[in-house]
């Protein structure tokens, strides 16, 4: 049954299908900006030292304290330490795109928000590193306790010493973009996704144990602190919040844009085409579906004049 529009609500708007040769150079135009905006604000390296030792010292008044004791347990247990660089290096880069490619295919009537959510956080993650450059704990020196477990493990993997960058790249990364954690950020967006449409047991479980193994990881890495983690979800908040309005306002720039696009916004009424003007007369011998004859009219009344000088067809 087609869905109807009452006027006076709020009404979806009418979207072109989505196609992946639309929405993967919008993805890859996301990422880019993000990439070249780390890149660009790198900050000055004292300011970002200053910034990752406030943070420690706030957490101290606070009493948390969970990235030393999780650094020293992966630095003492290589077990541990090189399955969790892995994960650090690669799986933020794996499962995103997959769960994105996922909703695309299966849960295209989700897809949108849920793209949309991701971007504008990210964005939102962007401005963060922008403000405040941050070191991460693996960069202080030594004196704070923290070890470095990718420069330790490096041999292990793909990444060098210089985070999870591939060798001989580590001067193409933003170092001091710590705050927010968008590894957790991203991960908590992934747990939702699966949470909310994985449709299975495990997958809801998959959608709990992702965000928080993640969060553990980037401790245990010394790649964030507690608090990074704590702004990488505030952000995907944020994000959640801020989405309908970049859609709509998505749409209402495609409704200009693209002719014939047509955008009904809440509370607006008549603002779209009608589907029959108020002046069309039906033409000889037709008759609207279960068209009724106006109150004033009279069934037995002869027939009119059609308007090409033949009588209209008999009712």
């Amino acid at each position: 049954m087609p869905q109807t529009e009452t006027p006076g609500t709020e009404v979806s708007p009418r979207t072109t299908q989505l196609r992946w040769w639309t929405e993967l150079p919008l993805i890859l135009l996301v990422y880019g900006c993000y990439s070249a905006g780390r890149l660009l604000a790198r900050g000055d390296v004292s300011s970002a030292v200053d910034h990752g030792l406030e943070i420690l010292r706030v957490e101290k008044a606070l009493h948390l304290n969970a990235e030393h004791p999780l650094n020293r347990l992966f630095t003492r247990e290589a077990w541990l330490g090189v399955p969790a660089d892995f994960w650090y290096a690669s799986l933020h880069y794996l499962i995103t795109p997959a769960i994105l490619v996922w909703l695309f295919r299966s849960r295209g009537h989700h897809y949108r928000a849920a793209r949309t959510w991701l971007m504008t956080s990210t964005f939102i993650g962007l401005i963060g590193f922008t403000l405040l450059p941050t070191c991460p704990p693996r960069l202080l020196t030594a004196g704070h306790g923290f070890v470095d477990t990718m420069a330790r493990y490096s041999s292990y993997g793909w990444w060098g010493g210089e985070a999870s960058a591939p060798r001989g790249m580590g001067g193409m990364t933003n170092q001091y973009a710590a705050m927010p954690s968008l590894h957790v950020g991203w991960a908590l967006w992934c747990g939702v996704m699966l949470w909310r449409y994985g449709g299975t047991r495990l997958a809801r479980a998959a959608g709990v144990a992702y965000p928080l193994l993640t969060a553990i990881v980037v401790m245990g890495t010394a790649n964030h602190y507690l608090l990074d983690a704590v702004a990488g979800a505030a952000v995907m908040g944020a994000g959640l919040l801020l989405a309908p309005y970049v859609m709509r306002g998505a749409d209402r720039l495609r409704a200009r844009l693209v002719p014939g696009a047509t955008v009904v916004a809440a509370g607006s009424e008549g603002t779209g085409a009608p589907i029959v003007s108020g002046g069309c007369q039906t033409s000889t011998g037709e008759r609207i579906p279960r068209q009724r004859l106006e109150p004033s009219a009279e069934p037995d009344a002869a027939p009119t004049d059609a308007g090409d000088g033949a009588p209209a067809a008999a009712r």
